[in-house]
């Protein structure tokens, strides 16, 4: 078990539709648009822009993880070791992840990333939103 990649970082935005509209400008991807986040791709890279209305999460980075098997093996591992971690959740998108703070108390999520990346309620082009 590893970690695949530094897969996505999630930032907090008060306005999403200026937020969203900034970055798409700058040629990012919209790839899962809801009324309180949005997620978009450069390549294998991920912003998760979380609306004032988001309460999963807050601001954090995310390593990815190729199977949800090994997720709940970091999990377990780290539970074993004493850290502080959240339960493991799928989540809406296809994904399952879980929080915790690392020893310099910054948020991250272990998130187990489907094949093909995560997956688009957005159509084929994922630039529209």
């Amino acid at each position: 078990m590893a970690v695949d990649r530094l897969g996505h970082v999630a930032i907090q935005v008060a306005d999403m539709d200026r937020a969203k509209a900034f970055y798409l400008g700058l040629g990012m991807k919209l790839v899962w648009d809801a009324q309180d986040w949005a997620y978009l791709s450069a390549g294998a890279d991920g912003l998760a822009l979380l609306g004032p209305d988001y309460k999963a999460a807050g601001p954090h980075f995310a390593f990815h993880f190729k199977t949800r098997e090994e997720v709940v093996a970091v999990h377990a591992q780290l539970k074993s070791e004493g850290v502080a971690v959240g339960g493991v959740h799928d989540h809406r998108d296809g994904t399952a992840s879980f929080y915790l703070r690392d020893p310099e108390g910054n948020w991250l999520e272990m998130l187990y990333e489907p094949p093909g990346g995560i997956p688009s309620n957005q159509g084929s082009d994922g630039d529209t939103g």
